[in-house]
């Protein structure tokens, strides 16, 4: 049994998982600005607010999955890259206090605080996010003992900043979605104004990440030249975007939202088979990268990890199943709303 790699794809999976549950909530800020009246923001406040702290566990998963299973990747990103996980960390403190104390008093400028304290927690965050995977995607300076070498400048390179940008409009365009799908009316009509836009958006960043990454990282497309049939990945990545501004016009905002959400799957798709198996790539010498195998923790650690797992996703996805059954349908506030 190939322990490290079914680890891998618990990994992988929950990867997937935090990026279309919380992606959609980081998208609702990223917007929430653009909404200028106070009733407004409530009703987006509200459309996410029975799931986006249930929408943050996958992301405890994903951290504690590496620093159990993949100590080593665990340790090095995480000493790499040290003030960019605390930037990520203080944004979402801020980003949960700001949603828990906006509506606590009704003067104007404390609203207007925690608004702009939301809006910018939620880009930051996206950004952030979308710079990590940029920089795992080109490869970071590792020495022979699998240690970080590099200084904090080369987080930020252009490449690795124009991926954040590219996940801000990614999901902005997801979160518009969601928006178009959970309201009525005028704040419908506006978010799916906006919805137009941000595909617009997120195509143009995306073809010329695109150009790139064949440029920069020429081992992304090795597997499909490889294996062609993979090719229906980046093909299914391109069509579900696509599909995207046809159900906004016709006003199919659940299938609109249904193939936001597959584009993220499927990108996410392209980025694990491009990387496999490295889990960090080294930049001055590929022998010094780390893998899946040689990282993972021992087969009886794995073997623990995975009987934990087996017991505890499914228990995550029933609590979120529940929750958003519970809470479908359109938005209306009331005096328990925020």
């Amino acid at each position: 049994m190939d322990l490290p790699l079914i680890w891998y794809m618990v990994i992988g999976v929950s990867v997937m998982m935090y990026a279309v549950l919380d992606g959609f909530d980081l998208g609702v800020g990223a917007i929430y600005l653009l909404f200028r009246k106070d009733q407004e923001r409530r009703i987006l406040l509200n459309a996410i607010g029975p799931v986006w702290d249930g929408n943050e566990v996958w992301l405890v998963i994903v951290l504690g999955g590496l620093m159990a299973g993949f100590t080593p990747v665990y340790a090095a990103l995480l000493s790499g890259f040290y003030t960019p996980t605390m930037l990520l960390i203080f944004f979402i403190i801020f980003r949960a206090v700001a949603i828990e104390f906006r509506s606590k008093k009704e003067e104007r400028y404390w609203r207007q605080f925690w608004d702009g304290v939301f809006c910018f927690s939620s880009i930051a965050m996206a950004f952030l996010l979308g710079v990590g995977v940029g920089n795992i995607l080109l490869g970071v300076p590792l020495s022979s003992d699998q240690s970080f070498v590099g200084s904090l400048a080369l987080f930020f390179r252009l490449k690795a900043l124009s991926i954040g940008v590219c996940a801000v409009a990614l999901f902005t365009m997801h979160g518009t979605n969601y928006v178009c799908m959970k309201t009525r009316d005028e704040i419908r009509n506006r978010a799916k104004a906006i919805g137009f836009a941000s595909v617009l958006l997120f195509f143009l960043v995306y073809l010329i990440i695109t150009l790139d990454v064949i440029e920069e990282a020429p081992w992304m497309l090795e597997p499909f030249y490889r294996y062609p049939f993979l090719s229906i990945v980046p093909v299914g990545a391109f069509c579900s975007i696509c599909l995207i501004p046809y159900c906004l016009h016709k006003n199919c905002f659940g299938y609109a939202f249904i193939f936001s959400s597959l584009s993220i799957l499927f990108l996410l798709s392209l980025f694990g088979i491009g990387t496999f198996p490295y889990l960090l790539r080294s930049s001055q010498d590929l022998e010094h990268s780390l893998t899946i195998y040689n990282t993972a923790s021992s087969e009886k650690t794995l073997m623990i990890l995975i009987t934990i797992a087996v017991i505890g996703v499914p228990l995550v996805i029933a609590y979120g199943y529940c929750v958003y059954r519970i809470f479908r349908g359109k938005v209306a506030l009331d005096k328990q709303s925020y």
